[in-house]
């Protein structure tokens, strides 16, 4: 039975609702397929999408070769082509002669992170203040007490769930679109979020 990898990046903020890769294209400007790696019994193998697989070599069989690397995300968004320098690798393999031109391509979603950010419903800025005063409080008291810094999380977390309850039934009543933009969230993740916190996720 074979396994697709990857690499793929996350944010805390947003987590699978952008989740960001290297995307690769051929020269025709095709998305190759996973290529299949054997096991060294022959019994079974694995397929592997990681952008470093496709380099043009291989034994028996030619694996595909990059022409560009672009980063994508798991909302749709894909960003500008990185063209793939093969004249000057020499003999490096491609996992590390690509390697710039890949985490050129994660700081071009970096950016798309920070697009997002903007597109959601802001906070207030006293309340954004807070925030940050809440949590340098919680690390700085980790330093003495890690226990009491855990008790301060936990209030935290009912606290959220106590204040959240009753927004997360009025959220429910609007635009499940318009919700799910103003938080960056996947129409999935935001249906969760909303369940979670207005307490009918045992009910479906």
């Amino acid at each position: 039975m074979s396994v697709e990898t990857d690499e793929t990046w996350t944010s805390d903020e947003y987590g699978r609702s952008h989740e960001g890769r290297v995307g690769v294209l051929l020269d025709d400007g095709t998305a190759p397929r996973p290529v299949y790696f054997d096991s060294a019994s022959g019994s079974s193998g694995w397929e592997v999408r990681h952008w470093s697989v496709y380099d043009g070599a291989g034994t028996y069989q030619t694996r595909p070769k990059a022409d560009v690397l672009r980063a994508e995300c798991s909302c749709g968004w894909t960003g500008a082509l990185h063209a793939v320098d093969w004249t000057t690798a020499g003999e490096l393999p491609f996992h590390e002669s690509g390697l710039p031109t890949a985490e050129r391509c994660e700081e071009d979603w970096d950016t798309h992170l920070r697009d997002v950010a903007a597109t959601t419903i802001p906070l207030p800025a006293e309340l954004e203040a807070f925030f940050q005063a809440v949590t340098a409080a919680i690390e700085k008291l980790a330093q003495d007490s890690p226990t009491a810094a855990l008790k301060a999380a936990r209030t935290l977390e009912l606290i959220a769930q106590r204040t959240a309850h009753w927004p997360a039934h009025d959220a429910r009543d609007h635009d499940p679109q318009r919700v799910a933009a103003d938080l960056g969230l996947s129409m999935d993740a935001t249906r969760g979020l909303l369940a979670r916190f207005g307490g009918w996720y045992a009910h479906g």
